[in-house]
């Protein structure tokens, strides 16, 4: 028994943590849990030294000190303060009265404003709930399909997963070590080419079925002229004002994602102040939320780490790297695989746990088959944006539920829903197959990317086996490790 778990280490401590999660354990805890107690048993069985758990402090204050992960609780304080000073709702109401005499028009202006409060807010949450509140009612009350009415609004406010300022890509650019401006440049067309393929889905169905997505009628149309260009005007220029106050400053250069972050939350306070909608509750809510976010994404992230201490030093990484080397099909036999695992993996965790659990094993797989880390990234995110969706456990079908009216059911946000997942894995086959769409400012990069030959599976398990492929070296905790098992001997 003792030999069998000394050899498969590394497979029992990872179908462990699948384990505890499927019973609906606190993934932070089930991971720092799994870390501990299977150290402790390897330090039992002899293949661990009590000197592995001496690595883990350096790595929770690296933790502390990344200056990246600032970036998190700024755009979410500037997402929840926008939400809350009253943005989504002129603009429902300015984009509806614009699209409102096209058939379809208000599940396109959904689409838009949906589009719009992504590189804006950045979290889900607030604009599903957002949109929910306001635009659910009015499609409903004009005839609009009750299932296309849900679908277009779910789908829409997942849009934050994948367009900048994206929450998930901070936190993907921080795993794969790779730079936020990057990833959110990177990921800019990706989600502009989503939000098209959402419109166009809307427009064929408007066209096959204009009875599931009618016009408005002329007396709910009570802008016009003059009138609603200077309405559209004064509500598109500020949020269009920072969105470029947060991501222009970032992609030339001006500013760091956090102070990009740092400015958006003081441009948000500005427009609520603005329109006089900022209040002391309002300001404490949005304080309070941001605070219990920024506290789950850390505990999340320590637990993750004191898993992955340990799974490393049971050659838990060779193990995952030699389990996905040995696909065949090279670089598509990988990405398909892993595309797949993530689908599925999807329909249980949400898009911080695949993140800080799936993210740190696939990564080294993919640098050593020369698949570029920033692309790998988006299109991972773009396939996490299916967590969101999933029937039955996608969380903006929760969200929307929790806001929809009693005449919505369930069932007919599920079935809403299933389109627009549809829609989500045809974008993330077309990132496959052109992989030009995901573009920004390292064309070397993305050079070795696409000239790249697949990798031998031989010849790497030659420098593994000699050591000079291991990635364990690149590991500073590893290499901290070897050095307090000197000391001792």
């Amino acid at each position: 028994m003792a030999e069998f778990m000394i050899a498969n280490m590394a497979p029992l401590m990872f179908g462990a943590l699948v384990l505890f999660l499927l019973f609906g354990y606190p993934v932070a805890f089930a991971l720092a849990a799994n870390g501990i107690v299977f150290g402790l048993i390897g330090m039992e069985l002899g293949l661990l030294q009590p000197a592995i758990f001496q690595a883990l402090p350096e790595r929770i204050f690296g933790i502390m000190a990344n200056d990246t992960l600032l970036a998190i609780p700024f755009f979410t304080f500037m997402g929840l303060i926008l939400e809350r000073s009253g943005m989504a709702e002129d603009l429902l109401d300015t984009i509806g009265q614009l699209f409102g005499p096209m058939r379809g028009g208000l599940a396109l202006a959904v689409i838009f404003v949906g589009a719009l409060l992504a590189a804006t807010t950045g979290v889900v949450a607030a604009s599903v709930i957002s949109m929910g509140l306001i635009s659910l009612p009015i499609m409903l009350r004009y005839g609009y399909d009750k299932r296309l009415a849900s679908g277009v609004i779910a789908a829409s406010g997942t849009l934050a997963q994948i367009i900048p300022p994206s929450l998930v890509l901070i936190i993907m650019a921080d795993q794969l070590g790779r730079s936020v401006g990057d990833m959110y440049e990177g990921a800019m067309l990706p989600g502009l080419v989503l939000t098209g393929l959402y419109v166009g889905y809307v427009v064929i169905l408007s066209i096959i079925k204009p009875n599931a997505a009618p016009a408005l009628p002329p007396e709910a149309r009570t802008l016009r002229g003059l009138k609603l260009m200077l309405r559209v005007l004064t509500t598109l220029v500020p949020p269009l004002v920072l969105i470029f106050l947060v991501l222009g400053t970032i992609f030339l250069g001006i500013a760091t994602p956090t102070e990009g972050g740092a400015m958006g939350a003081t441009g948000a306070l500005v427009l609520a102040l603005a329109r006089k909608r900022i209040t002391m509750k309002l300001l404490k809510q949005a304080m309070e939320t941001t605070g219990k976010l920024s506290s789950f994404v850390v505990f999340i992230l320590v637990g993750s780490t004191v898993f992955g201490l340990v799974f490393r030093a049971v050659n838990g990484d060779l193990w995952v790297e030699h389990l996905l080397l040995g696909l065949p099909g090279g670089q598509a036999g990988f990405l398909i695989v892993v595309n797949i695992l993530v689908f599925v993996l999807a329909f249980f965790l949400d898009f911080f746990e695949l993140s800080f659990i799936i993210v740190p094993l696939l990564a080294p797989v993919a640098d050593k088959l020369g698949i570029d880390l920033v692309w790998f990234g988006v299109l991972l995110a773009v396939n996490m944006q299916t967590s969101f969706m999933h029937p039955p456990f996608g969380f903006a079908l929760f969200y929307l539920r929790s806001v929809a009216p009693a005449s919505v059911k369930t069932t007919d946000i599920y079935w809403g829903a299933i389109p627009f997942v549809c829609i989500q894995i045809i974008m993330v086959a077309l990132i496959i197959i052109f992989p030009n769409i995901v573009s920004y400012g390292d064309p070397e990069a993305r050079a070795k990317m696409e000239q790249s030959e697949p990798v031998d599976l031989g010849t790497l398990m030659q420098q593994q086996d000699s050591g000079s492929g291991s990635s364990e070296q690149k590991d500073p905790s590893a290499e901290l490790l070897k050095q307090l098992q000197q000391n001792d001997k």
